[in-house]
């Protein structure tokens, strides 16, 4: 599947990513395109579909609550109702 990064989800990923990496790893919104598509990052329209996205790969999440995994390291709040997911 391929993602589409738009101006949101590549700022919003360039303001935040060191609640992932220790260095920053893009400084432009090239660079961050890049980078995400390099590592298949995935963006979902709601929390419902972040949940769906963590089941789906296999994630135990079986007694999180929603807020918890909407709080992880990997998950970005776009600020749209849209979630960017980046697996480090």
């Amino acid at each position: 599947m391929m993602q589409e990064y738009d101006d949101a989800v590549l700022d919003c990923f360039l303001e935040n990513q060191g609640q992932l990496f220790p260095d920053p790893v893009a400084e432009t919104r090239e660079a961050a395109e890049y980078f995400l598509e390099d590592c298949m990052a995935v963006v979902a329209e709601s929390a419902a579909e972040v949940l769906q996205y963590f089941e789906e790969i296999g994630t135990d999440i079986e007694g999180e609550d929603e807020k918890s995994i909407l709080e992880a390291d990997e998950v970005f709040e776009v600020g749209d109702g849209r979630y960017l997911i980046v697996e480090g």
